[in-house]
């Protein structure tokens, strides 16, 4: 294994403090317990927290600021934060309209955060996100993962909160949002966990894993290699059949995220955009909003998921609302 590390007990805290440093105008960190806020407190609002493992940077610290997270807690590389930390947070950015809680569907992240919320002082909810419709259960998740569509659910709550809208229509958008959104992903080759020191998963190079999960869990089936159209075809199909499973008319706008998992170029991303929104057109889905890059990653992991948002015009409003975050910014 070939990494730029020190030691490896210290991988994490030496991220988070250049991180930390190199945006010092957006987020502040503290330590012991380990958490992210904003450099400047918000007044009044709804404060919208999220978390989970590292490793899929820049989600969640990169997405501190105006217009989405109030705090984000760290856990170690795919490992769930700890209840202290969330706990810590929601009480340094407590802004006296309740506490909404953005969790990815992971059997860890699910318990840590209802531990916290079980000893939180004040008002609270919780979103939980669900989006990844490559598998219904696998060993990490009840039901399905929260992978990609995380971003969008973040975009959208924190827009609305802003607003000084109170908690329980803030959650209701996050639960529409994530009902409205599907995502799957595809790896090329595994992601090296720096404490494991070796892939997590073997993969030859004739092969791709259809339906990976971020942390490297297996999708639905290890398949051939073959060209980008025909990959994409099959992502595309597997998200319109899900929302029609769900009764949800296509035939609108939608927005469409192309996300890298760490170790594939830009190049290739926009390739993949490009597939998939000639696809979707053919099924009467048109795409008016897009966003292509790195913003779920698995870390070194070559691969990308593609995640389709239906759209409204409530959901259109808050996605092109200004954002100012270390990750994400337009529009101030």
């Amino acid at each position: 294994m070939k990494k730029f590390i020190n030691q490896i007990e210290n991988v994490l805290t030496e991220s988070l403090s250049g991180f930390a440093s190199a945006h010092r105008d957006l987020v502040t960190l503290q330590l012991d317990p380990t958490y992210l806020t904003r450099s400047q407190k918000a007044q009044n609002k709804v404060v919208i927290i999220s978390g989970g493992g590292s490793g899929h940077e820049p989600l969640h610290a990169g997405y501190i600021g105006f217009g989405m997270l109030d705090a984000a807690c760290p856990g170690q590389v795919f490992t769930s934060p700890t209840p202290d930390q969330m706990l810590a947070a929601a009480e340094a950015v407590h802004a006296d309209k309740g506490v909404l809680f953005i969790v990815k569907n992971y059997a860890g992240d699910v318990m840590n955060f209802e531990m916290a919320t079980e000893m939180l002082p004040f008002e609270h909810a919780t979103v939980l996100t669900s989006d990844d419709c490559a598998v219904v259960n696998s060993t990490y998740t009840t039901g399905r993962r929260g992978v990609a569509g995380t971003v969008i659910v973040e975009k959208c709550v924190g827009s609305l909160a802003e607003t000084g809208a109170d908690l329980a229509t803030c959650k209701a958008l996050g639960d529409k949002v994530n009902a409205r959104t599907s995502s799957i992903g595809v790896a090329l080759t595994s992601c090296t966990v720096p404490a494991a020191g070796r892939a997590t998963f073997d993969i030859a190079e004739t092969e791709l894993e259809m339906g990976v999960g971020i942390h490297g869990e297996p999708g639905r089936k290890r398949e051939q290699m073959r060209k980008a159209d025909a990959i994409v075809h099959d992502c595309v199909q597997a998200i319109v059949t899900d929302f029609q499973s769900k009764g949800l008319p296509t035939n609108q706008e939608a927005l469409l995220l192309i996300n890298g998992f760490g170790a594939t170029p830009l190049m290739e991303l926009y390739l993949i955009y490009h597939s998939a929104a000639k696809l979707l057109a053919g099924h009467g889905i048109c795409v008016t909003r897009s966003l292509v890059g790195n913003y779920t990653t698995a870390l070194d992991m070559a691969g990308a998921s593609i995640t389709l948002c239906l759209l409204d015009d409530e959901i259109k409003q808050h996605w092109d609302s200004p954002v100012h975050t270390p990750a994400l910014r337009w529009g101030r």
